[in-house]
């Protein structure tokens, strides 16, 4: 946190805890312990806990309290499930954190109109849940069962991204609580409009720094008739991320393709017991009829076996493919075990594709010559990877290299036309990189911001300085 944020906090006015705890009653928590939770996520960034804790059940409610937070000047900060990845729930200024888990009603399922309607605090794990008797799913998996309003506010992907896209391509509409404490719904259940400003895209992605989000409409897809996993490791990572380019440039449909380098791979081996080769290493999945899916699978190895593919491993019963990713997902947690006692500080970049192996490899160089582990994952088949600096926020040194290796890589993606977050988010962590990036583009967002949140009160010290 900043000097000018730690002079810019100041305690609720006890008048508005007063007036929020009159209109929640118990579900309004100063509680240190609930308090502490809720000022952090699951980067290294350290605590900051709000001054109260409002735990609502309607956008009604929310409205409510946001209106009274703005009479009162005090910062609002929203709360999904706490799996942002740069400080993004971290109350920088104090205020009220409004926790959002307590709307999560699924209010319409649309099979007809492969759409769906839900309140904020739905995790994706239980869309789906729901979903499955319909033959229908969503399929943006970040990998944590993060909140479905969580994962809209961070313009959220993963590992399906690649076929099916981000949250910005699948999110229809919202319901939003503006900074003053109106109520307003953005987009609708069409599949395309030319009506006005496109005030859906404004909010999903923007961290709560404009509003708050209490519902979201969200595309959904049929379950494919197939679907096959496969996993194959290489030489070298360059062999690996060309083969990825190849796959994506012939136009195969892959669904998932990830890429882990073979220091994750040891540490997924380890943690998961699975019995893969320490090499950098593909997962590859693919959806689709029988028919489709096998020829899918048969083009992917043979581009693969063309760059020294040593061989494709498949797991296509249910239970078999559910491990494997169960894998994939756990990658976090089996990188801290690399290391124990250590935090994680997990960052991500995105190129065009056709950068990719040049930014893996020499991200890999400047990692060669580190002191630090940092284990490489990626969303590979748009762009996208990731590094865990495995560290000790105790020590300067560690930290001051992580920063170091850290700046060097967002830079070199920004040089090759990337940008420094392709999917974490911004929060505080990399508010610094956007300049560089968007240029006077970011005067620009200042400009909405200022507008729709003249107070400043919305999540205040994320994304964009005020």
């Amino acid at each position: 946190m900043t000097a000018e944020a730690v002079l810019a906090r100041a305690p609720a006015d006890a008048a508005l805890i007063a007036e929020l705890r009159s209109l929640l009653g118990e579900r309004l928590s100063t509680a240190a312990a609930v308090r502490e939770h809720h000022g952090k996520d699951e980067s290294y960034h350290p605590v900051d806990p709000p001054d109260a804790v409002a735990f609502v059940q309607s956008t009604e409610e929310v409205a409510a309290v946001v209106a009274a937070c703005a009479r009162h000047d005090t910062p609002v900060i929203p709360f999904g499930t706490g799996t942002s990845l740069e400080g993004g729930v971290a109350a920088l200024r104090g205020g009220v954190c409004i926790d959002m888990s307590g709307m999560n009603a699924i209010l319409r399922v649309s099979p007809e109109d492969l759409d769906v309607t839900v309140q904020a605090g739905v995790t994706r794990k239980r869309l789906n849940e729901h979903l499955r008797d319909t033959g229908l799913f969503f399929p943006i998996d970040p990998g944590a069962d993060a909140s479905i309003g969580g994962m809209t506010s961070t313009r959220a992907s993963g590992t399906n991204a690649v076929r099916y896209g981000t949250m910005r391509e699948n999110v229809l509409g919202l319901t939003v609580v503006l900074a003053d404490g109106r109520i307003i719904k953005t987009g609708g259940r069409a599949r395309k409009s030319a009506a006005g400003y496109d005030l859906t895209r404004l909010f999903v992605g923007a961290e709560g720094t404009l509003g708050v989000i209490t519902e979201i409409t969200l595309r959904l897809y049929g379950i494919p008739e197939a679907i096959s996993s496969a996993v194959c490791p290489f030489p070298t990572i360059k062999d690996a991320v060309d083969t990825v380019i190849t796959v994506i440039q012939s136009g195969i449909p892959v669904a998932r393709i990830e890429l882990l380098d073979e220091v994750q791979m040891s540490a997924v081996v380890a943690y998961s017991k699975l019995d893969y080769a320490v090499m950098p290493t593909l997962f590859f999945e693919f959806h689709g009829t029988p028919a489709g899916v096998k020829e899918q699978a048969e083009m992917a190895s043979a581009i693969a076996a063309e760059y020294g593919g040593v061989s494709f491993q498949w797991a296509e019963k249910p239970e078999d493919r559910s491990r494997l990713w169960q894998a994939r997902h756990d990658a976090y947690y089996a990188a801290l075990a690399l290391r124990p006692g250590s935090r994680g500080w997990a960052t991500d970049v995105c190129v065009p594709i056709s950068r990719l192996a040049e930014c893996i490899v020499e991200t890999k160089a400047d990692l060669a010559q580190s002191s630090l582990m940092a284990p490489l994952v990626g969303h590979v088949g748009d762009g996208n990877f990731h590094l865990v600096y495995l560290i000790d926020p105790a020590k300067p040194d560690e930290m001051a290299e992580a920063t170091r290796l850290n700046e060097r890589m967002v830079m070199r993606a920004l040089a090759m036309g990337g940008t420094c977050t392709g999917e974490h988010g911004v929060g505080y962590g990399k508010m610094h990189f956007l300049p560089t990036e968007h240029g006077e583009g970011v005067s620009v967002m200042r400009t909405i911001k200022q507008s729709l949140d003249p107070r400043n009160i919305m999540n205040p010290g994320k994304v964009i300085a005020v």
